[in-house]
């Protein structure tokens, strides 16, 4: 968040001069005796005195955009600036100034109102396309357009460690991951995403730093042993100077969605995020964000990934609410899965109830003050009944649960297309709000692992070796009908493995599956899957209904009689996605075959 110059301590400062990494490069460094700026070449930089205003440290002028500057605090350094918004690249120590609000934009297009009951498509710049970068991912929104995607959720591109990795450790949280491009390049993807009508998210980690290239300590108290979180001390949230600390998370987001022009933010694991300030983050970020979209005149959508299953993130903050539009909902996706593949391993156990998935789409989540048996006790809460359902996202496929299996391979690679084609049947005929993870559309069989570079050896094989620990205890040769070694997340084959592979879309099958993606989008856009009434499970069928149509997935290899399934069906179209259209209502469908009607 840029620096208000009303502020006691700045009065008189032009607002220009204030913002983050540019200008007069602020920095917030309270308790350290003296800072001093580095400029210039690396190797032999140029030192002068920084500045003290109360609890922070400015540069005697304002630097010109493109310096490589770094800061030196109490003699020790060189340590890259926390709100610098570009890395010199190869280096985590060096930046350069950049004001990316001066970039010009060349769409004016907005979306119309919130995201929520859009179709969402989920991607990673390094693995989208061969080259991983903006630039060439921008060559694919064609694509995505005549698919029918409404909203793009880009993964992290906050600068992290190495040249490759998801994202989630990034340690510059204003400054964009070197390998993917330019801001320039940024702001050419949101715009020509803009221009062919698709919004575009960004995927922000606001609950930990990443532990390499990680430099905040040296200037602040930016963390706590107060709180603990799987990745260490939390954020000094709630403590002594914690409101600098609060504005330096929330200033991340500001800066997302002001200047790079992003139409809303997907919040990485914020049950990880802990606050017992009066006013949670989450709820401060909201009134944010709120403030900011009057501000700039256009919808701001943000959603949580939380596992509390609790419609309190998305209830409103003067009712008590973190204020949130949407959440993941994993409740959608594990019963799908246990459903399609039967699979009952790790947290899938809590999910073979075979009404588990007509309790969830019909109460949202299936633990909502029900006891878990994976976690050992009662987990979640109700859901009111007129809270909108578009609330909530569903998916077959996402980053997570298809990169933290074993092997990181998709549902592609166990079921047959008929069978996939109903996971996306559910999905797109859902009264959730759809998300489909890159590839999935055509059936893709390209994996997705967990893949990343540290440099220091030590990180690198910490992590090789917790991987493997973590799925020691996850049953997986049952899963694979043997023993599975883990791919090393540090080797390049890791990442090379997860590329997408476009070239699959010249073959039969995966013209055919995104063929029959398209068709349910253009369906779900025309509103024939709106006003949802029930899913229903009648041994191995699975049917569910909306007003204007019906989708039933046969989930057994044998055929099934349905006749008496469609009697309530006086009219309609009928399409198998193994056999095409039908020009009659049949009789029986095949095995691990999905029917779509509608009228």
């Amino acid at each position: 968040m840029d620096l208000n110059p009303s502020d006691l301590d700045f009065e008189g400062l032009p607002p220009w001069e204030l913002k983050a990494g540019c200008g007069r490069v602020p920095l917030w460094a309270p308790d350290k005796k003296q800072v001093n700026l580095l400029v210039g070449s690396p190797e032999k930089p140029r030192k002068t005195a920084m500045v003290q205003y109360g609890s922070w440290w400015l540069a005697p002028r304002p630097l010109p955009n493109g310096t490589t500057y770094a800061f030196e605090v109490d003699g020790n350094g060189p340590f890259p600036d926390p709100r610098a918004r570009t890395y010199v690249p190869g280096s985590e120590l060096w930046v350069k100034t950049a004001d990316i609000s001066a970039i010009k934009h060349t769409s004016s297009w907005q979306p119309e109102g919130k995201l929520l009951g859009k179709v969402w498509y989920e991607l990673h710049i390094g693995t989208f396309t061969a080259q991983g970068t903006l630039r060439a991912a921008i060559e694919k929104l064609p694509y995505l357009a005549d698919l029918g995607v409404e909203v793009i959720e880009l993964m992290p591109i906050a600068v992290f460690p190495g040249q490759r990795g998801w994202g989630y450790d990034g340690v510059g949280l204003y400054a964009l991951f070197n390998p993917y491009g330019t801001p320039e390049d940024l702001v050419a993807f949101i715009d020509e995403a803009h221009n062919l009508g698709i919004a575009v998210a960004q995927d922000l980690v606001l609950n930990h730093l990443g532990s390499s290239g990680n430099y905040l300590s040296q200037f602040a108290p930016y963390f706590s042993s107060r709180h603990e979180t799987p990745w260490g001390d939390g954020y000094n949230l709630d403590g002594s100077d914690s409101g600098p600390v609060r504005d330096f998370l929330i200033g991340a987001a500001v800066a997302l969605l002001a200047d790079y022009g992003f139409d809303g933010l997907r919040l990485d694991a914020v049950h990880e995020i802990q606050d017992d300030s009066e006013l949670h983050l989450l709820a401060e970020l909201s009134q944010e964000v709120h403030n900011l979209s009057e501000e700039l005149g256009r919808p701001l959508t943000l959603v949580a990934e939380s596992d509390l299953n609790d419609a309190r993130m998305v209830t409103a903050v003067d009712e008590g609410g973190y204020g949130m539009d949407g959440q993941w909902d994993d409740d959608i996706h594990h019963s799908i899965h246990v459903a399609f593949t039967g699979e009952t391993q790790g947290y899938y156990e809590d999910f073979a109830d075979p009404e588990a998935l007509s309790k969830i789409y019909s109460q949202v989540f299936y633990h909502n003050g029900t006891y878990s048996s994976f976690r050992g006790k009662n987990w979640g809460a109700p859901v009111p009944a007129d809270m909108e359902r578009n609330r909530f996202f569903g998916f077959a496929s996402n980053h997570d649960q298809v990169g933290n299996r074993a092997l990181g391979d998709r549902p592609s690679e166990k079921l047959s297309p008929g069978l996939l084609a109903g996971q996306a049947a559910f999905i797109l005929a859902s009264p959730f709000t759809p998300m489909l993870f890159q590839g999935e559309e055509w059936g893709s069989k390209s994996r997705f692992q967990f893949f990343t570079d540290y440099e220091d050896e030590g990180i690198g094989k910490a992590v090789d070796e917790g991987r493997k620990r973590e799925f020691a205890s996850h049953d997986w040769d049952k899963i694979y009908d043997g023993e599975v070694e883990v791919p090393s997340p540090q080797a390049l084959s890791t990442f090379l493995n997860s590329k997408l592979l476009w070239q699959e879309l010249t073959e039969v099958e995966h013209k055919k599956m995104l063929t029959w993606y398209r068709h349910l989008i253009a369906l779900r856009r025309e509103g024939v899957f709106a006003d949802f009434i029930s899913l229903e499970r009648q041994n191995r069928l699975l049917v569910l209904k909306t007003k204007h149509a019906q989708v039933i997935v046969n989930l057994d290899r044998s055929s099934a009689n349905i006749k008496d399934l469609l009697a309530e069906v006086e009219d309609g179209t009928y399409f198998s996605f193994t056999s095409g259209k039908l020009e009659s209502p049949p009789a029986k469908m095949l095995g691990e075959d999905t029917l779509l009607i509608f009228v």
